[in-house]
């Protein structure tokens, strides 16, 4: 059953294809919704900081007793992520420090796991969009990308053999496209880089560099939220790329990555781009202290708006 996201619809978005927009007014800083990830995976640098299964990152947590490199706040998160952890636990044991495969080759690993688990079921983060529905570039793809892709499916065949129903070759291209262009960068309140995910009904939101909403992340959830006032028709947009950047810089990284050229007000005015340049060709090395101002300073944005989105919580019970 589709359409089951209070206040949000699926649309054709005129030039964009697939889209979402609001069927009510929302607020800044109002959650349009949340939703799990269809499969996710922590970056292997954060392992033993973060918790493989909830995300939470804390001191002391439990190792994984097989392969001392899987870690858990407790039995019940082991527990949780053992149909995921069990495709890895025995082959990092087998290979050792040669166990290499990329967190895209691990993540695509975990989605044909799920795939096999659900069978035909519909899951919670599918309620607009199947997992099968995503967007490929197969054909768009460059001879650099398709190497990468077929190294990537080269690890997916070495380190994963023991518990994975592989499809065939076509299809894993297609998937590992899908994966590419519709894949989420998980990032933690300092903004930094701790995993990647797949959030089906996610991915339908169509770019622009005048974004409606930002996604930010609840554990392994992904939450949108206003950041201006939406009324009924409005088109839910978010950034694809770092908006720093001026305006020829911007569509470069969006056709490279995404096979498109982003045509909003802001990239046919070009009226911050004197700006923009000015803060991309300053070249003297930043400061430390500047760097750690930038972080606190960052880390209490992120704090305040949660701090925010909660108190309006509260006053609607």
């Amino acid at each position: 059953m589709t359409g089951l996201i209070e206040g949000i619809e699926k649309f054709d978005s005129p030039g964009r294809g697939r889209g979402l927009r609001v069927t009510r007014p929302f607020k800044v800083g109002e959650l349009l919704f949340s939703s799990p990830a269809y499969s996710y995976v922590l970056s292997f640098k954060e392992k033993g900081s973060y918790c493989d299964f909830c995300f939470n990152r804390k001191e002391g947590l439990a190792r994984c007793g097989k392969c001392k490199k899987g870690f858990y706040c407790n039995a019940k998160c082991q527990k949780g992520d053992w149909s995921m952890h069990m495709l890895e636990c025995s082959a990092m044991n087998a290979f050792g420090e040669n166990w290499c495969p990329s967190e895209t080759t691990r993540l695509v690993a975990r989605i044909l796991a799920k795939k096999q688990k659900m069978v035909k079921e519909r899951c919670v983060s599918e309620k607009m969009l199947l997992i099968e529905e995503l967007q490929s570039h197969l054909e768009d793809e460059d001879n650099e990308k398709r190497e990468r892709t077929e190294a990537d499916i080269a690890g997916l065949h070495r380190f994963y053999p023991k518990h994975l129903e592989v499809p065939d070759h076509k299809d894993l291209l297609t998937l590992f496209s899908q994966v590419a262009c519709n894949g989420f960068t998980m990032e933690d309140d300092e903004l930094s880089h701790i995993g990647t995910a797949v959030y089906p009904d996610v991915a339908l939101i169509n770019h622009s560099c005048l974004p409606t909403v930002i996604v930010t992340y609840n554990g392994t959830s992904a939450e949108v939220r206003a950041v201006q006032d939406m009324k009924p028709g409005d088109e839910v947009l978010i950034s694809y790329i770092d908006l720093l950047y001026p305006t020829d810089d911007r569509n470069n990284r969006l056709r490279e990555c995404y096979y498109f050229t982003c045509d909003c007000l802001e990239c046919k005015t070009k009226s911050k781009d004197k700006a923009k340049l000015k803060v991309c060709k300053q070249r003297d090395p930043i400061e430390p202290h500047v760097v750690n101002n930038m972080i606190r300073y960052a880390r209490n944005t992120v704090r305040e708006f949660r701090a925010f989105k909660h108190v309006k919580n509260i006053l609607k019970c």
